[in-house]
């Protein structure tokens, strides 16, 4: 599919960038695009190219944890297939009997984005952070290129591991992809979901049908979509090779300052550089997933009322954050027999658990008050 998608392209982008008016750049352009394409689908340039390794996110990671102050455990859980999902497990005598919550992150995240979050959340109940299959230290298998398997693969993934874990029920907290995936396992799932919380969801409205027409796009914007379509989305950062921990520190500097509290290094901008930096597997899966400009193939808008409307939902968005927000309103009519809660946390963007951490924390946990 992969070699497919290159060949198809060849042929479109030139023609595209004819369209544009650089007719004359199209041979000497393209030609080294294609070599490069070429180059970087093959794998065994990364360890070497990339400076990065499991050894190294291991590090990255146990440097974001050095802060929190809880006592926890580290783990694979093994599930099918030989595959492996890296756990924390928070959950002292005092709260052993709550309900507990698992924390699903989202795109290119992992289980050290929650630092600001763990201690404040597992005071009152017990808390699993893992880092879904394909990401971070969870083990990076081949995903099906259809949308409705690879999610799926994530769906159960999650089941499995619950069950691995004893967890008869739990509540659900998801940001970003790790929402749209909260939902999709509770509906398969209902009876071991008793509360979903999403924090600036992924994949719930349609694509508009007049987002061309009314917000015309700029041909050379097409054929540079055109040209980069075969790539997952985070190729650049390998593709750059060594300046890819630069590459982060310089186009995310914001992440630094959201964890500025903790952290007055690079540590946060080399913990997602070796989180993304690895060979692509939950990333790969997740470009299956939508189609062009980041809308899901399958929004779960279509599928809400699937969901049992015994299921509360609590939904925070952050007041900047470029996420738009109408999916919460939505989901509030389609569910006019069930708990909806819309929350909107001042002065936070799209990472609103790391923007404004101690209200984030006191909201959440206040809206999870009733579920025991």
């Amino acid at each position: 599919m992969a070699e497919l998608a290159v060949t198809e392209s060849r042929g479109l982008v030139p023609r595209m960038l004819s369209v544009v008016g650089v007719p004359s750049l199209v041979s000497s352009v393209w030609g080294y695009v294609d070599a490069t394409m070429r180059w970087c689908w093959i794998p065994d340039w990364l360890p070497s190219w990339c400076p990065t390794s499991q050894s190294h996110l291991k590090t990255a990671e146990d440097r974001m944890l050095q802060c929190v102050n809880s006592t926890f455990t580290k783990q694979h859980v093994p599930i099918s297939n030989d595959n492996l999902l890296w756990t924390l497990t928070f959950s002292s005598d005092s709260v052993k009997d709550k309900t507990p919550m698992v924390l699903l992150h989202g795109f290119g995240g992992g289980v050290g984005l929650w630092a600001q979050n763990l201690d404040a959340l597992s005071h009152h109940r017990p808390v699993f952070a893992l880092d879904l299959l394909g990401f971070g230290q969870s083990s990076r298998p081949p995903f099906s290129s259809d949308a409705q398997k690879a999610e799926d693969q994530f769906v159960e993934s999650i089941e499995e591991w619950r069950a691995k874990k004893g967890l008869e029920t739990m509540v659900l907290l998801g940001h970003n992809l790790g929402g749209y995936l909260a939902v999709s396992y509770s509906i398969k799932y209902p009876d071991r979901v008793k509360h979903i919380v999403l924090v600036e969801p992924w994949g719930f409205p349609e694509r508009p049908d007049t987002a061309e027409s009314d917000r015309p796009i700029p041909v050379w914007i097409k054929a540079l979509g055109a040209m980069f379509s075969p790539f997952n989305p985070l190729a650049g950062l390998r593709l750059v090779g060594p300046l890819g921990p630069t590459l982060v520190q310089t186009l995310r500097p914001d992440f630094k300052k959201k964890f500025s509290s903790m952290f007055s290094d690079n540590t946060v901008s080399e913990y997602i550089y070796h989180l993304n930096a690895q060979i692509p597997s939950g990333e790969t899966a997740f470009k299956n997933m939508t189609v062009p400009y980041g809308w899901a193939k399958r929004p779960m808008l279509q599928r809400i009322h699937q969901l049992p409307p015994a299921i509360p939902i609590t939904i925070v968005y952050g007041s900047r954050s470029s996420i738009d927000s109408n999916s919460s309103s939505a989901i509030k009519e389609m569910r006019p027999r069930s708990h909806v809660q819309i929350i909107t946390i001042h002065g936070a963007g799209h990472y609103v658990y790391a923007d404004q951490p101690e209200d984030f924390n006191h909201r959440v946990l206040q809206a999870c008050e009733k579920v025991d």
